[in-house]
């Protein structure tokens, strides 16, 4: 893990151009008739996104407390396509789209697992803030690692 002493360099950096995690869809996520409620996919992203950060080596907790650095949501968007239905598994993938000195932004993409079918895409902006709420720098051993895997956003054109 990248602790605050450490410099990062590029033998220490993770080279992923998504990262995949998986929820199964809880019964107090969904309405009457099963189907996951809206606002669920949101908390599904935080999940593939903090999975990321934990799969690149940093964590979360860490950038907090030593670095005053905390990942504000500033903007979410969520584009949903198929329902997601209680029980299922779903895979949240999840890239970094974008990284600059104040901003990241995350892309998503909801899978059924079962099928492979695209249920929702998303992205989410966010905001580097120290605990006073203030905008900040993103410290540059972070800004390295979200930088090299910056991946292009997949086709979807032809859906």
């Amino acid at each position: 893990m990248i602790h605050a002493s450490e410099r990062l360099d590029s033998q220490d950096m993770r080279m992923i151009e998504h990262h995949d995690a998986t929820v199964r869809v809880r019964y107090a996520e969904t309405d009457q008739m099963g189907v996951v409620y809206h606002a669920n996919y949101l908390v599904w992203f935080e999940v593939g996104r903090v999975e990321l950060i934990r799969a690149l080596g940093i964590e979360y907790t860490r950038m907090e407390k030593e670095d005053d650095c905390h990942i504000v949501v500033a903007d979410a968007h969520c584009r949903y396509l198929l329902s997601a239905k209680y029980d299922e598994v779903l895979r949240i993938r999840t890239r970094i789209a974008e990284s600059r000195n104040r901003i990241v932004k995350f892309s998503y993409e909801v899978f059924r697992d079962a099928d492979g079918k695209l249920l929702a895409t998303g992205e989410t902006t966010h905001i580097i803030c120290g605990s006073n709420g203030r905008p900040k720098l993103l410290p540059a051993k972070y800004h390295s690692v979200f930088k090299s895997v910056v991946a292009p956003q997949p086709d979807r054109s032809e859906a």
